[in-house]
């Protein structure tokens, strides 16, 4: 066969184009080889993309608890909805109207919104602050509906499972682009102790995102946020927040402030004002914790001071007499919150009566105005306290003039804030020696568990001497209990209680002071019990809509003489002295009653005295409250809880220090509402109950029992019975 004439030349020119095209191919093989780039990009990188895959370790916010252990915020999972509408999916909406119907109302939004986010042209879509930051339930409640193309991102959100509780101390963090940031309260101070850091795993995976087998792992451990304990009590920050409710709801202030301290250590145990907010729902009014930021003149509570101040360097004599009403310095007068006076009194009835002009003789007459000043930066009413919370302002002391001098002495023209009052007043309570206030009481690492931080008390000064604090507290006492006295309504029975009230003038903006029945600040600074004072509080409500027949008392007692009661029930506190001597007379040691027949300890118990509670229907006895080896006083009530179930006792009649006991046995969680006597309780008796069940108790004093058992038969006859 005769070969075409073209034929070596096609072939050379073949040849020419594979060796041209090899060529190209091995100086590209060479040049990849020798750089690593190609177009641009980093060979390397690009083939550790395609196959070495990475996962986010999630870290957790630190948590904050009360000084028991119980949560206050947390990192909580969360959810956030999407709507897939790629028709290319194999789910997707393919109904908008009615996925929109269904969907609505567990997202709280309208229909006709949700409907035109649902047909958007895109190919998947959210629904806004409402479809961010869900809950399981609501998650839970969404799935059950089965709306084709509805799916979930998980995500995690701060959490405040008390709602508006110590709002102001606690403050709220929220997620600013990729992170969680501290906004207020410990939140912001602690921020950098709190936040947490995410962790990595790296791994080498096939392009759909799985582990090649025998791959190496390189893992970054996440790093959880520290975990903060406060000095905040739950229980008694729980008194507040719901004695404060009541007079705001009864009386409507503009503000109310409370503060409720150890005196022996400076813990705060509760703080509280109003207006306040839910972290949850950052209902914000007022960005400022007005109980360590909001300085104003206090009125009579600063009389306490200057009091302890003239006892301190011997000028205060109780018994010497002055001419009440009036008292002249230069073109000022000073008069009397009654005007008139009562004519010629002691000194001692001074204080008790709250007489101005007493105290501006103590300040210009006896201490002298130098002296007093250098009392006033002894009680560091100069300065601010250095809490750890964010936003504390220092009062102003104004001196420049002589009736600024004097009126600073009955708290007038100078302003402190509330903090520092109760700063100053840890001396009177505490021997003299004057304790720092502090809310964070340790931090504890996350991960490990070790404590990095543990706060000590704090000895700031000690202004006074500890007998000027004994003759001090003497005379405050006397300000409660004698019927000369303005804190006579502060009384709390079976308590001792010293303390000073106060009526602060608020200034007016267009000069002076503001006038009517209601424009003040009614405040009380207590502490008891009076023989080794164990809890201190300061109360403010400004402006209340008091009645003319009421005073500005009738708000602030109400909210001290609950939240003091109920936490020294709490505190298990005795009473009284002589209740604590008949303790060491009479008190029983008890033995273990574990494993005795329930009759056999029953027995032995009522011979001594003993008020005995039965809880369960066993035969056995498997645990009891006191336990062995704690002393008790006939007729002081012990439980006995029984093999078996665990029923709910009748505690009708009970104090709050037994229905303690009762929650302290069973590991149920207690809440109460009012002072006294139990006449009421949420969990029906002879029901079975659980750890864990939250107990609700109204209680009453005994002269009112008979009226709220009534009122509580009559509304259960139209409620029907409470759960």
């Amino acid at each position: 066969m005769r070969k075409h004439k073209h034929t070596h030349k096609g072939a050379a020119i073949c040849f020419l184009f594979f060796s041209l095209l090899f060529f190209i191919l091995f100086v590209r093989f060479v040049y990849l080889q020798a750089t690593g780039v190609a177009d641009g990009q980093v060979l390397a990188v690009e083939a550790q993309k395609r196959y070495f895959k990475k996962q986010t370790l999630e870290a957790k916010r630190g948590t904050i608890f009360d000084r028991s252990g119980e949560v206050i915020a947390e990192d909580i999972p969360s959810y956030t909805v999407a709507a897939i509408l790629d028709p290319n999916m194999p789910q997707h909406v393919t109904d908008p109207e009615e996925t929109a119907r269904k969907l609505a109302p567990l997202l709280n939004m309208n229909v006709a919104d949700v409907e035109r986010i649902l047909k958007k042209k895109a190919n998947q879509v959210e629904f806004g602050p409402n479809g961010r930051g869900i809950s399981q339930t609501v998650k839970q409640k969404i799935e059950a509906l089965q709306l084709p193309g509805i799916t979930f991102v998980r995500d995690s959100k701060r959490f405040y499972p008390n709602g508006t509780f110590a709002s102001y101390v606690v403050g709220y963090a929220q997620k600013d682009e990729k992170e969680v940031v501290g906004k207020m309260g410990i939140e912001k101070q602690f921020n950098e102790q709190l936040k947490e850091k995410d962790g990595e795993i790296t791994y080498e995976g096939d392009p759909k995102g799985f582990k090649l087998p025998h791959a190496d792992e390189q893992i970054i451990p996440p790093q959880n946020g520290k975990n903060i304990y406060l000095t905040i009590d739950k229980h008694i920050q729980t008194f507040l927040e719901d004695a404060m409710n009541a007079v705001e709801k009864q009386y409507t202030p503009k503000k109310i402030i409370a503060i409720v301290a150890d005196p022996k250590t400076g813990a705060i145990l509760a703080m509280s004002t109003r207006p306040s907010f839910d972290p949850n729902k950052r209902n914000i009014e007022n960005y400022f914790n007005d109980a360590i930021s909001y300085p104003y003149e206090p009125g009579s509570t600063m009389k306490i001071f200057t009091l302890a101040a003239a006892v301190n360097e011997g000028v205060f004599q109780p018994n010497e007499t002055y001419q009440s009403g009036s008292y002249q310095i230069g073109p000022h007068r000073i008069r009397d919150h009654n005007k008139v006076g009562w004519g010629k009194i002691t000194f001692l009835e001074g204080v008790q009566r709250s007489s101005n002009v007493a105290f501006a003789k103590i300040v210009r007459e006896k201490l002298g105005e130098d002296r007093f000043l250098q009392y006033l930066h002894r009680f560091r009413f100069n300065e601010p306290t250095g809490i750890e919370l964010p936003g504390e302002k220092a009062g102003n002391i104004l001196y420049r003039y002589p009736i600024e001098k004097v009126t600073t002495g009955f708290g007038q023209g100078t302003s402190v804030t509330p903090i520092q009052q109760i700063q100053a007043a840890t001396a009177i309570a505490n021997g003299g020696k004057m304790m720092k206030p502090y809310v964070v009481d340790r931090i504890v690492d996350g991960d490990t568990g070790k404590t990095v931080m543990k706060h000590e008390p704090v000895v700031v000064d000690t202004p006074i001497s500890k007998e000027t604090a004994e003759k001090v507290l003497d005379i405050l006492e006397t300000v409660v209990t004698s019927e000369k006295g303005t804190g006579r309504p502060y009384q709390i029975e079976g308590y001792r209680v010293a303390g000073k009230t106060g009526t602060a003038q608020i200034p007016d903006p267009k000069g002076g002071y503001l006038t009517g029945h209601q424009n003040y600040i009614f405040s009380f600074l207590g502490m008891a019990p009076r023989e080794n004072p164990r809890l201190m509080m300061y109360v403010a409500v400004q402006q209340p809509n008091i009645s003319y027949t009421e005073t500005g008392a009738a708000p602030v007692s109400m909210i001290f003489n609950s939240v003091m009661k109920n936490s020294l029930q709490y505190l298990n506190i005795d009473p009284t002295v002589k209740k604590k001597q008949a303790k060491k007379e009479k008190s029983i040691a008890l033995p273990s009653y574990i494993d005795q027949s329930v009759e056999q300890a029953t027995q032995s118990l009522k011979k001594q005295g003993l008020h005995v509670t039965v809880i369960g229907k066993g035969t056995k006895v498997r645990a009891q409250f006191p336990q062995a080896g704690e002393h008790v006083v006939a007729p002081d009530r012990v439980l006995l809880q029984t093999d078996g179930d665990a029923i709910m006792p009748d505690v009708t009649g009970w104090s709050l220090r037994d229905v303690m006991k009762l929650a302290e046995l069973l590991r149920l969680k207690p809440s109460f509402i009012g002072s006294g006597y139990v006449f009421r309780q949420n969990i029906t008796p002879g029901t079975v109950i659980k750890q864990n069940d939250y107990i609700i108790v109204e209680l009453a004093k005994p002269s009112d029992m008979d009226e709220k058992q009534q009122t509580s038969t009559e509304q259960q006859e139209i409620d029907g019975p409470v759960d």
